[in-house]
C-alpha cells in the first residue's frame, strides 16, 4: 500500500507544481500495474462540466427565440373560409369549434396528446377547413400557443386560407434547405404559428417519413401547446398514415351529404390502430343535428 500512496502523494506534487498545463499523464503504480489517466487543468476542467452538465433550455425561452427569429408575413384571412373572421352570422361555426375544442382538452386531461392530425377519406370534405378553424378556436383561449402544419405536401390548402406565403416551408426544411426559423410564420395577432407546405417535391412521402419530420416534430412539441398537422386524405395516397405514426391522435372529417358509408369506413380503416380520436361531420345543416357543424359557404368554395 507504501507504493500506491507514494504514487499518489507523487501525483499531488506535481499536480501542484504545474498548475496551467493543458493535459498531463498522471502515473500511479498500482499492484504492480501502470496506469495513465489524464490531468486537466482547472480551465479545462471547469469546461468539460459545463460541457457535460448541458441541461435543457426551459421551453419558455425556447419559444421566445423561435418567435423572435420566425418571419412575419402580414397574412390576409379569407373570412369566407374562417368562421371567426366577419358577420355575426358565423357565430353558430365558431360555437361549434369550440366545443370541439373542449373535447380535445378533456381527452387531453386523460393521456398525453398534443399533436393532432387531421385528415379525410378522399379529397374535398373540409379537412384543411378544419384544421385552420381549429387552431384559430383554440389561440383565442390565453396564453396558448399553437402550431399549424401543412403536411399536404401534394395539393396544400392553408396557405390559401390564411393569405400567406406558401414558401419557404415543411418541403424546404425536409430536403434541408432550410431550418425551423426560415420556415415557422406568425403573420396574425395571438399566438398562430403556422409552416407552409413550401416548394413542389417529387417524393412527398418519402420526406414525410424521412427522421427530419420526426426532429422537426420532437423539437417543436415541447415549445407549442398544441400542433395541428393537416394531411393529404387517406385513400388515394398513404402519408396520411405515416404521419399518424408521429401523433398523438387523429381526428377524421367526413363531408355530410357527400361522403358515401363505404368510402368514410374504408377511409376511418386506416387508422383503426393508429389513434382515431373521433370523427368530425363537416358541411352538415344546423337543422340536421344539434352538434354538427354548419359549413355550406366554404364547401363550395373547396372543389
Amino acid at each position: 500500500m507504501s507504493r500506491i500512496h507514494d504514487a499518489l502523494r507523487k501525483a499531488t506534487e506535481e499536480r501542484s507544481a504545474q498548475k496551467g498545463a493543458s493535459i498531463e499523464p498522471i502515473l500511479a503504480e498500482v499492484a504492480g500495474k501502470v496506469i495513465e489517466t489524464p490531468r486537466f487543468s482547472t480551465h479545462l476542467a471547469e469546461t468539460a462540466v459545463r460541457e457535460k452538465v448541458d441541461l435543457p433550455e426551459p421551453s419558455v425561452a425556447r419559444y421566445e427565440k423561435l418567435a423572435i427569429r420566425c418571419s412575419r408575413p402580414k397574412w390576409k384571412i379569407d373570412s369566407r373560409m374562417s368562421v371567426f373572421q366577419g358577420e355575426d352570422g358565423r357565430k353558430v361555426g365558431a360555437e361549434r369549434f369550440r366545443t370541439l375544442r373542449s373535447r380535445l382538452y378533456q381527452m387531453a386531461s386523460t393521456r398525453p396528446l398534443k399533436r393532432v392530425l387531421i385528415t379525410s377519406s378522399v379529397p374535398a370534405e373540409g379537412k384543411s377547413f378544419v384544421a385552420s378553424n381549429l387552431a384559430q378556436s383554440i389561440i383565442r383561449q390565453e396564453d396558448r400557443r399553437v402550431l399549424l402544419i401543412d403536411a399536404d405536401l401534394r395539393a396544400p390548402r392553408l396557405h390559401v386560407m390564411l393569405g400567406a406565403p406558401p414558401s419557404p416551408g415543411l418541403a424546404d426544411y425536409l430536403r434541408g434547405e432550410a431550418d425551423i426559423s426560415n420556415v415557422l410564420q406568425n403573420g396574425a395577432e395571438g399566438n398562430l404559428y403556422f409552416i407552409p407546405s413550401g416548394g413542389e417535391v417529387k417524393n412527398p412521402s418519402e420526406l414525410l417519413a424521412s427522421e427530419r419530420m420526426k426532429k422537426l416534430l420532437d423539437s417543436v412539441t415541447p415549445i407549442f401547446d398544441w400542433i395541428i398537422i393537416d394531411s393529404p386524405p387517406a385513400l388515394p395516397v398513404h402519408d396520411a398514415s405515416v404521419l399518424a405514426d408521429l401523433c398523438d391522435g387523429v381526428l377524421f372529417v367526413v363531408r355530410a351529404g357527400q361522403t358515401s358509408y363505404e368510402v368514410a369506413e374504408k377511409g376511418a380503416f386506416e387508422f383503426r390502430e393508429k389513434n382515431l380520436l373521433g370523427v368530425v361531420l363537416n358541411g352538415a345543416e344546423r337543422a340536421d343535428s344539434y352538434g354538427n357543424y354548419y359549413y355550406s359557404e366554404y364547401l363550395n368554395e373547396e372543389k
